[in-house]
Parts: C-alpha cells; structure tokens; sequence
C-alpha cells in the first residue's frame, strides 16, 4: 500500500523524520511530492492520485471551500518562518534589521529564492525585494527554481562564497552545505501557517488519517521545532 502526499517543501523534513514509524506500524509506503504550494495544489486541480496535503492554511482553506479537502481532517502543524542562507557560518553577515538584508541583497553574486510565482516564500521574497527597493538592482542575480528545495542545494553546490538564498526555514535546515543566517527582519518577515488535511477523494483514507494524527500528536513536538517549526 501507498499513502500518497501533495506537500509543500517545508514539510519534508517533518514528514521523512515520520516516515520510518509510519511505515513500521502500518506496513505502508509514503509516495510524497514536495515543491511549491502553489504547484502542488495545481496537481490536485489536474487530477493527481492524493490522499493528504500539506500546504499553507490560506490554501487549504480554500480547496476546502471548493470541496477538495475534508474539512473535519484538517489540521495546523506548525508555523514556518521564512530566512536568509549562506553556504557557510563564517560567510553570514547578520541579517537582523532591514538596512542589513538590504545590504547583503545588494553584495550578494547570486540570490537562490524559490518560484517567485507559486511557491509561499518565492512571492514573498519578490514582495520584500520590491519593498526594500533593491528589485532593480539586484535582478541580474536573481535565480529562481521550483521549489525552495531546489534552491538551496543549487545555493550549497554553487562554490560561490559570495552568493545566499532565502526560502523556508525548514528547507534552509534539512539542506546540506547550507547554513541558516536568520529569518527575515522585523518588518519583511513572513511566519506561514502550515495544514494537514485529507482529500475527499482520497484512496487511502485511513493511512491519511493515520499520518495526520502523527503530524499533530504534540508528542512529535521536538521532532518539529528540530524541523524548523514554531509550536
């Protein structure tokens, strides 16, 4: 048996550091998909195999709204912030004030964000861009990717000292090579409410409910704020 997930990268960490439990008291598989909210919940509109989502609460709330998710099964996870990465401690300046991102913006070779368009973080670091008045400026450096996932292994793998990245603080921490500077300052910080919910359509109901009362058991607490998120 497959339990199948539609997932925003944030919750990879969290669900892989479940996954060996789960699948040891319930004989099933996980067959995740993580990327972009936005992207994942354009799967679920084509038609694609889910039993459990995992997106943003604004999301959620809205396929459920038009009959795409149990409400009765959803439920808040955690909170996830979003920060600023280097490819190293000694790399990182701090990043605690808008003067001080504003600066490390401008400095930096390359920035790696998550989809500027679909992905939670990726919209909102075009909006922080555009209200720190670097946009222009910084625009040459901007590489963009699928999924913040994505982004910072191209961060970790770039050999560039001189370049950062900004997405999730969950995906910042499960990356490899990367080094979490901080979240976001006061004033251009984004904290994003994350929720679990079955589809109404899904195969493996029972799975999906088995997983999601493991994602909101406050006994898997220390595994989340390990992950990178607030409970």
């Amino acid at each position: 048996m497959k339990l199948r997930i539609l997932s925003g990268g944030a919750a990879f960490g969290l669900v892989d550091g479940l996954r060996t439990q789960f699948e040891n008291e319930t004989s099933a598989t996980i067959d995740g998909t993580f990327g972009a909210v936005g992207t994942m919940k354009e799967k679920l509109l084509d038609g694609t195999s889910c039993d459990l989502l995992i997106l943003s609460r604004k999301l959620m709330d809205e396929l459920s709204s038009d009959g795409r998710v149990d409400a009765s099964l959803m439920r808040d996870i955690g909170t996830v912030s979003t920060g600023v990465a280097f490819r190293s401690a000694t790399q990182s300046g701090p990043v605690t004030t808008q003067d001080q991102l504003r600066r490390a913006l401008r400095a930096a070779t390359q920035i790696m964000v998550p989809d500027m368009a679909r992905s939670t973080a990726g919209i909102h670091m075009k909006s922080v861009f555009e209200q720190l008045g670097v946009l222009e400026d910084i625009a040459g450096n901007i590489r963009e990717y699928p999924n913040g996932a994505t982004a910072m292994k191209a961060l970790a793998e770039s050999g560039d000292d001189s370049s950062m990245g900004c997405t999730q603080v969950t995906e910042i921490l499960y990356t490899p090579g990367v080094q979490l500077a901080g979240k976001l300052p006061p004033g251009s910080e984004l904290d994003t409410v994350y929720t679990a919910g079955v589809a109404i359509h899904a195969q493996q109901p029972e799975l999906a409910r088995r997983l999601l009362d493991m994602l909101s058991d406050s006994a898997h607490d220390g595994l989340k704020k390990s992950a990178g998120f607030q409970v």
